[in-house]
């Protein structure tokens, strides 16, 4: 079924007397331009297993039911299972499964319906979203950190977060959500979403996302929970300089070895987390870790 006329949707809402809960973040895509653009996006075909979460009424969904071999969904609020069972009435390659997508394994999830061939240690899926604002973060870094079987990922997010997501060095956008998104995958922004094209309209501008998982950080990170302890650090603090952050990391770092440090592998000690890039970061954190683990300071 296709939703993109207002008044059919209002329609349907009307008729299973749904309500829409803030709570969850419910705004739901009712333009058939921008459905085809996400479809488009993530480059689906009857190969792919596509998990998606939120369904909402199911207009996004449709519309990869098409496309793709199989479409998982992830949906939790159970009020829209009734409408979902008419507006995807015939797509019998789709499943919905009610639960929190933060509280999901998707490996596990794929895995069980898709008979064991996509998921965890199988063939690779792609994910599609259009993602509640208020848990846009936590649910793109659990897709990330989680290293699921995820070949690509095309999110729905608020504008803003976009731009952060894409944002290069230098700029005020630029921080903690840059680096972490980098590390695993390469970000692309698709296409910038006007208010008008969900129902009911957000309060800000959206924009879709395109997430290649990478096989491998575009640096070499000697450890990866170092390595983000130092980005969280240097942006925790912005105004700080990284002779200090850093400094602040261990009780075995001195800020002078610190700042003699980060002089002898090409680093001015006095510059701040937002003027360096994801090699520099990596620099930075693989030549810490080990004077931090050097012999005599453990």
């Amino acid at each position: 079924m296709k939703l993109y006329s207002p008044a059919i949707v209002r329609q349907i809402i009307e008729k299973h007397k749904f309500h829409f809960q803030k709570s969850l973040g419910q705004n739901f895509l009712i333009d058939g331009n921008i459905v085809n653009k996400i479809v488009e996006a993530a480059g689906i075909n009857t190969d792919d297993t596509v998990l998606e979460i939120g369904a909402g009424i199911g207009t996004l969904t449709s519309a990869l039911a098409e496309k793709a071999g199989k479409v998982v969904v992830i949906e939790i609020d159970k009020n829209l299972l009734p409408i979902l069972g008419e507006t995807l009435a015939g797509c019998e390659n789709v499943e919905i499964f009610t639960g929190n997508a933060l509280r999901t394994d998707f490996d596990e999830l794929v895995y069980e319906k898709t008979g064991g061939v996509y998921g965890k240690g199988q063939r690779a899926y792609k994910v599609v979203a259009n993602l509640p604002y208020y848990i846009t973060t936590p649910l793109v870094m659990h897709a990330l950190e989680s290293h699921f079987n995820i070949d690509l990922m095309v999110f729905m997010v608020q504008k803003e977060v976009a731009e952060r997501i894409v944002a290069q060095p230098g700029g005020k956008d630029y921080g903690a959500l840059t680096l972490g998104v980098n590390y695993y995958s390469e970000p692309q922004k698709v296409i910038r979403v006007p208010k008008k094209v969900f129902m009911p309209q957000p309060e800000v501008e959206s924009a879709v996302v395109r997430l290649k998982t990478r096989a491998k950080p575009p640096a070499l990170v000697e450890d990866e929970e170092f390595f983000f302890q130092v980005v969280r650090a240097a942006f925790g603090q912005r105004r700080k300089t990284l002779a200090n952050t850093v400094s602040g990391l261990n009780d075995k770092l001195e800020k002078s070895t610190v700042a003699k440090t980060l002089s002898d592998i090409g680093i001015d000690p006095g510059r701040r987390g937002e003027t360096l890039s994801f090699e520099e970061f990596a620099r930075i954190a693989n030549t810490i870790y080990l004077l931090v683990h050097a012999p005599g300071n453990n």
